[in-house]
Order: structure tokens, then sequence, then C-alpha cells
């Protein structure tokens, strides 16, 4: 029998498989994202990255422009952090007054550019200051940035390798990408000097001691400074030997007018009349 009145509606159709799955998938990621911002604004960055650096000193400060009335404003101008100086100078130049002066003269005339070359200088200071002709080589160098280690030596009947004299111990001077080099001690090994300690103020005679390692050494000591072409003071030989032996001697000297004199500690005799020394900074009482 057949119904009579308003016919019934149509049958739903069913949600597309594919449709649904595609709506989930959207859902799920955008979940992720959001849990990921959480993540790194709540968090902070993630412990696994590299660790930090530390950040380079700045090496100028700028100053603000002044104006004045009727003059135009310039730009800023770089005042240059002056460099310290932590250690007593030696050789070439006795104060960073007079390595500035060099300086000047080098920015004007181009005079000695050996100054800017550690390795030069260090032969310079050996066969020149302290006038160890035979020790003219450099056997190694290690330069890290403002700081200098030089190896100076000489090579036996000619030959190689060369035998080390003594490691010297440089250090920038002054201000500036053209500040000279500058000796200002030793590091020593075989042959050491200790006392007077560096940079001490002293009165002559005066008395040196320190440690040696070798055979039928012979200890010379001298005192000199960069104004004066001869030693002050000289005192010969002291005879030494053996392993990590103590030695001790005194030296007279006379004629102190530099801000600091270098204290000089020689042996040798065997293949060449000096093969290796120490040096330290002292300061004479006036």
């Amino acid at each position: 029998m057949t119904q009579t009145g308003r016919s019934a509606p149509p049958p739903r159709r069913k949600a597309r498989p594919a449709l649904v799955v595609a709506a989930a998938v959207l859902v799920t990621v955008a979940s992720a994202l959001l849990a990921g911002l959480a993540v790194v604004f709540l968090k902070g960055p993630s412990d696994s990255s590299q660790p930090a650096l530390p950040l380079p000193v700045s090496s100028t400060t700028v100053s603000a422009p002044t104006s004045t009335p009727g003059v135009p404003v310039g730009t800023p101008t770089a005042s240059v952090t002056p460099r310290p100086f932590r250690y007593q100078p030696l050789w070439p130049f006795a104060s960073t007054a007079a390595a500035a002066a060099w300086q000047r003269s080098y920015r004007s005339g181009g005079h000695q550019p050996w100054h800017l070359d550690a390795e030069q200088t260090a032969l310079s200071f050996t066969t020149g200051f302290l006038g160890f002709t035979e020790i003219n080589q450099v056997v190694s160098r290690s330069v890290q940035g403002d700081d200098a280690r030089i190896r100076v030596g000489y090579k036996p009947d000619g030959k190689d390798p060369a035998a080390v004299a003594a490691e010297l111990h440089l250090v920038r001077i002054g201000q500036g990408a053209d500040a000279p080099w500058e000796v200002v001690g030793t590091i020593d090994a075989t042959l050491s000097l200790d006392r007077p300690r560096y940079g001490a103020t002293v009165t002559s005679p005066l008395t040196a001691s320190g440690l040696i390692t070798g055979v039928d050494e012979s200890i010379r000591l001298e005192v000199r400074q960069p104004s004066s072409t001869r030693p002050l003071g000289t005192s010969c030989c002291l005879p030494a030997g053996g392993t990590n032996q103590p030695w001790s001697a005194r030296v007279t000297y006379k004629g102190a007018t530099d801000p600091a004199q270098t204290l000089i500690a020689s042996t040798g005799g065997h293949v060449q009349s000096v093969e290796r020394f120490a040096i330290t900074a002292i300061r004479s009482s006036r």
C-alpha cells in the first residue's frame, strides 16, 4: 500500500574517507607547529647548539660629535684604546715614549723597518746589543698576536741542525698596527737566571743566581743598557756543571742611567765562546 502526504528527504551522502584523512593531517601539522613555537618562545634556544664564543673586545670608542655655532658637525672620531705594556722595556726602546718616537719617524720616512719584524729584532738584540755575533740563526719562532717567542742559536761547525742558545721573549710596545717589537726577557731552560727577580731594583755589586745543566761550564755575567755601547760591568768566570745545579756569582757595575738595565748570564767554551745565555731586567737605585 502506498503512503500519501510529504515525501521523505533524500539520504545523506557519507563523507569521503580521503577528505577526512587530509583534514586530520592538517590539524596534526598545525598542532605540531604551534607546539614548536611554544617551546622556542618559552624555553629559549636549544641546548644542543654550539657553545657561545666570547665577544671581541672593542678596540675603539666613538665620541659623539659636538656642534659649534657656525661650524658644520663632522663625522664621529674614534679614539684608540691604549695597548697596555706590562713588561719592563729592555731593548731596543727604553720606554713607550721612545717607541712612539720611532713610529713617527717610520710613518714619515720609513725609518728602520726591521722594528716590525720579531725575528730581525731578536737577531739584532743578540748580535748587536749583546755582542754575541756567533749566535746569528733563528732556530724557531712562535708569534701570537702581540707576543713572540724567538729561539736564536748557531750551527756548530757550520752544520745542521742549529743549536738553541736562548729563547727570547718579545712583546709589541706602543699603539697602532705598526707598534714595534721589544725584547723583554728570556724563557729559560738549561741555563736560568732566577735572581734578582724580574724588574727588581738593585744596587752594585749585585748577586745573581740560577740553575744550570751541562758539563765544564763557565758562567759569565754582564750588565748592559741601551744607551751604552760597552757593558756597565762584567764578572768572569764561574765554573759550573751537573744537572739542574745551582750557581751564584757577583758582578760590580757603574754608570746606570737608563730606566732599566739588562743582566746577562752566559756560558760556552766547548764549540764557541758563547753557546747559551739568559737575561733578566733590573732597575738600579740612584
